[in-house]
């Protein structure tokens, strides 16, 4: 009789302990169900089974983001209107700009203006004054428009397209500073610092979030077919002619102009380019109140143009559309072109110019 109850009461135990894992493993599942659930709220993500027949093994990433050297941030470009008369010689900052843009003006001159991003110059110039032409530029790269004084024509532009635009001339000497090493009116300079103040106080957005006008890529573009670019020239007028020579070592091209070697006003380094565009575009004599024979452009349309970068080139086609979009750069099958990651110059040239690539 005693048997028995030892043997009930063993029976009574051995139940209990059945129980008791059974419960327990119900817990266990239940704790890995919810660390599960957890898990997959707070990343957001799906949590995939690794005993399902689809997605074994696999996790779900973001998209890496490109970031290019020349190109990134949330800081709005600040386009700068630059004085390239002899006498202006040599200038500050251009080896900081993500594009520098080259265009005829009167007497056969060109002024340049270089567009920067993020950037924290404590000197640039010397500063000139506005040409219309200059504007559509500006525009399509949503920058904040730099100036020392302006045509009539694009002091009318300035007022029609509401153009963020700061005129050196309307500020402190503290903001825009006459130096003693170059003669009036080629002497102007001034800093991004005192552009950004400026800016502030005109209640002008310092921040953009538009694309660049070029199609950067982080893979090196090197144009197979394209043709041998080691010397390119280019002759805006009898007076003014722009070259560039290809250095293999350092891959860009050393710019020179009428024969002189471009170096940057204070550090003194050689004035160089990844990238070359060229753009083929009529220029006419103006006629405006001041009779000064200030030029117009016909930039708006296809116009034909070239592309060089590692010692290449290929033709392309140049489209505009309007003043504020932004120009397309494409091959000749149509493509838009891929720019390599690195600064470019930019030279709208005369369309008769006898360029050569070489």
């Amino acid at each position: 009789m005693e048997n028995n109850k030892v043997n009930v009461g063993i029976k009574v135990l051995i139940i209990i302990l059945i129980l008791l894992i059974i419960g327990a493993g119900i817990l266990l599942a239940m704790k890995i169900i919810t660390d599960n659930k957890l898990k997959s709220e707070d990343t957001g993500e799906d949590v995939i089974s690794l005993g399902s027949e689809e997605g074994i093994g696999e996790v779900e990433q973001e998209p890496e983001e490109v970031v290019f050297d020349i190109y990134n941030g949330n800081d709005r470009p600040i386009a700068i209107m630059i004085d390239n008369h002899k006498g202006a010689w040599p200038q500050a900052g251009l080896n900081e700009a993500y594009i520098v843009y080259e265009i005829i003006v009167e007497g056969g001159e060109t002024r340049l203006m270089p567009i920067f991003k993020g950037k924290d110059l404590a000197k640039i110039g010397p500063v000139r004054s506005s040409r219309h032409y200059y504007l559509d530029y500006a525009l399509e790269n949503d920058a904040i428009y730099v100036h020392y004084g302006w045509s009539p024509q694009a002091q009318s532009d300035i007022s029609t397209y509401k153009v963020n635009n700061i005129n050196g001339i309307s500020e402190s000497t503290k903001s825009f500073w006459r130096v003693k090493d170059k003669k009036t009116p080629h002497n102007v300079a001034t800093s991004t610092a005192k552009i950004l103040e400026i800016a502030a106080n005109k209640k002008y957005r310092t921040t953009s979030n538009d694309t660049s006008v070029l199609n950067y890529t982080k893979e090196e573009v090197n144009l197979e077919e394209g043709s041998i670019a080691n010397k390119v020239t280019i002759p805006y007028s009898t007076l003014h002619t722009v070259s560039y020579t290809y250095n293999a070592e350092t891959q860009r091209y050393e710019r020179y102009a009428r024969g002189v070697k471009q170096t940057d006003w204070d550090t003194k380094e050689v004035i160089s380019t990844k990238n070359i565009i060229i753009t083929f575009a009529e220029n006419y004599k103006l006629d405006d109140v001041e009779n000064k024979d200030r030029q117009g452009l016909k930039n708006i349309g296809t116009l034909k143009g070239y592309y060089i970068t590692n010692g290449k080139a290929i033709q392309i086609t140049c489209t505009k559309k309007s003043r504020t979009e932004k120009t397309e750069y494409k091959d000749l099958q149509g493509n838009v072109i891929n720019v390599n990651d690195g600064n470019t110059f930019i030279q709208i040239c005369p369309i008769n110019a006898k360029v050569v690539i070489e």
